[in-house]
């Protein structure tokens, strides 16, 4: 796997993560996670960091953050040494603390990327073996198994933990509980609602419905894998900028894009003319066909996570997909549909 990289842009916004050594507990008790709070109100103001969305775990901490001075680097590691020193000097420890150096993902902070990410963020307490979301589950389902769809009870439970989790900005998201003043929630709210009034509902639908449907489509696994996240313009350029840093080639692949599989299936709607439930199940049709293939090829998605967002057996998109790279080669109409698709997503067309 590539290695995760260090930016430092002015402007840039970025997913980090830090984990404790050997996975222990980097949060004790809820006076520990009080002060890693105040802290990052104190990151915010020292260092002009915005902080857009967080969440604390037991063995580790999520940020989405964007750097207007360029200073993630110095930010991160003022916040990790801080937090450190009062830990041990609370708790009377010594030793190394977190599993090396902050984990850095750099983010599109245009579009739907910086939301998607921040979804990821807050179901973070989800994912535990008690709410059917343990490493086991997730390595099957990794592997290519399909998750069973959860039981009601599930699904009002795994809302429950959503909703109580204080050490979280969701909560200020939802609307249920007051925001600190350093905490910015403008720039994802404007991106699902239009009045900043309806921002706490629309919000609060847009993230419970990923429990509700019991899935989350491999987010988490694409999430932390990824090298960057965002458009393909915005990942070639990123890719380009640290190769001529670094004076080496990187690996294409590694840098392969995010792409959510509800904006394929509206570009596909809009190409075609036609509403995704009116072709889905059919077998054999071209349109459903060119949606997974486009998922597949151009949206970083395994097969296992196609099949789980579309509904569908691991056969059935597997044979979807193959048989639409055999038609792309055979028919140029279709080429040319497929052409617009990749450029309505800002994709760039390539090679099928």
């Amino acid at each position: 796997m590539a290695r995760h990289l260090r930016c430092n842009v002015r402007g840039g916004w970025y997913h980090i993560t830090t984990r404790g050594v050997g996975r222990r507990a980097i949060f004790k008790d809820d006076g520990d996670r009080e002060y890693f709070v105040e802290l990052l109100g104190e990151l915010v103001g020292q260092y002009g960091v915005v902080l857009h969305a967080y969440v604390l775990m037991e063995n580790h901490y999520h940020l989405l953050i964007e750097t207007p001075e360029g200073n993630a680097s110095r930010a991160l590691q003022w916040l990790n040494v801080s937090y450190v020193n009062w830990f041990n000097a609370r708790h009377q420890c010594c030793g190394q603390f977190f599993q090396g150096r902050y984990k850095s993902i750099p983010v599109d902070g245009e579009g739907s990327w910086a939301l998607t990410c921040s979804v990821y963020l807050h179901l973070n307490p989800m994912r535990t073996q008690s709410l059917g979301q343990g490493k086991a589950v997730r390595a099957a389902e990794k592997a290519g198994a399909m998750p069973a769809p959860p039981e009601r009870e599930m699904i009002e439970r795994r809302l429950a933990v959503l909703r109580g989790h204080r050490w979280s900005s969701y909560p200020a998201y939802a609307g249920t509980c007051a925001a600190p003043e350093w905490l910015t929630r403008e720039a994802l709210w404007k991106r699902v609602a239009r009045k900043t009034e309806e921002a706490p509902a629309a919000y609060r639908r847009w993230i419970e419905d990923y429990l509700k449907q019991g899935v989350e489509e491999g987010l988490g696994n694409r999430l932390t894998q990824a090298l960057a996240i965002g458009s393909a313009a915005f990942v070639e350029k990123l890719r380009r900028k640290m190769a001529a840093a670094s004076g080496a080639r990187t690996n294409a692949r590694a840098w392969q894009r995010l792409l959510p599989f509800r904006e394929v299936i509206q570009a596909v709607e809009t190409e075609v003319g036609a509403e995704w439930p009116s072709f889905a199940r059919q077998r054999g049709d071209w349109r459903r066909d060119l949606a997974l293939h486009v998922g597949r090829k151009h949206g970083g998605m395994t097969l296992a996570e196609l099949a789980t967002r579309a509904g569908m057996s691991l056969d059935t998109v597997a044979k979807a997909v193959k048989r639409m790279q055999t038609r792309l080669q055979q028919d140029w109409r279709l080429r040319a549909r497929h052409r617009r698709i990749l450029l309505a997503l800002g994709d760039q067309p390539g090679a099928c």
